[in-house]
């Protein structure tokens, strides 16, 4: 354990979306996805590296989805960042029964279990080698944790934002219902806004291309991916 020479960064922001840790099941979290993705953070975590994670919700409450069946906008967002918390705290349990420390820290109020988010001591945490896990978004309605990847990811000083999916990168369209997609290894972010290639919203490829925060979309299936990636392999698509 200890600093690794041959890393490509130093403090990077994963982004994990809730449907991540449902694994093949249709909702809820898997216990075996939970614990292959911890792996993978542990193997980088003993690298020397400092990692903060966004966690999104979809896999127990998907709020836009919600609206259609005439829920307010603003309780649905509330009830999916509420989400993101449950998911923070099932990463940490795994997290330290591997023995990786680590925070929970959440953008709304839940301090009987989650330390409130203050960027100053998210840094902290880092220096003093613990996994930081942000929950519940930005805090307010209206906005993704995709959004708050972004948002995060310059706060804490990430050199990289590491977006994990279910395919191997970005592609022209779906690869799972059309084998003719075509594999993009490199986009600008103008490319993902003009082509509307879904990468990530609006708001959050936006905020990355004005702080000029570089984005891994990758396959967090395939085993080693993430250690390859902060080795400084080409792993999925580079959007920078």
């Amino acid at each position: 354990m200890g600093d690794d020479p041959n890393l490509k960064y130093r403090r990077i922001l994963l982004k994990l979306s809730g449907e991540a840790l449902a694994g093949d099941k249709p909702f809820g979290i898997d216990s075996g996805a939970l614990t292959n993705i911890c792996r993978e953070i542990k193997e980088i975590k003993n690298f020397g590296l400092e990692i903060g994670i966004v966690v999104g919700g979809g896999n127990i409450f998907r709020g836009i989805e919600s609206i259609g069946r005439d829920m307010d906008r603003v309780t649905a967002d509330n009830m999916g960042m509420l989400a993101t918390v449950i998911n923070a705290l099932a990463l940490m349990d795994r997290l330290e029964g591997m023995g990786v420390h680590t925070r929970v820290m959440s953008a709304v109020s839940t301090e009987s279990f989650a330390e409130p988010y203050i960027r100053r001591r998210a840094i902290r945490h880092m220096e003093k080698g613990r996994v930081i896990v942000l929950a519940a978004g930005t805090g307010n309605p209206y906005f993704t944790t995709d959004t708050a990847a972004s948002l995060r990811a310059k706060e804490i000083g990430a050199e990289v934002l590491i977006k994990a999916t279910r395919v191997d990168g970005v592609y022209s369209a779906d690869p799972l219902s059309n084998p003719e997609a075509e594999f993009y290894s490199h986009l600008t972010y103008m490319d993902v806004v003009r082509n509307e290639l879904g990468v990530m919203d609006l708001t959050a490829i936006t905020m990355c291309k004005d702080n000029n925060m570089p984005v891994i979309i990758f396959n967090m299936n395939t085993p080693g991916n993430l250690k390859k990636i902060v080795l400084g392999e080409k792993v999925g698509t580079l959007v920078s």
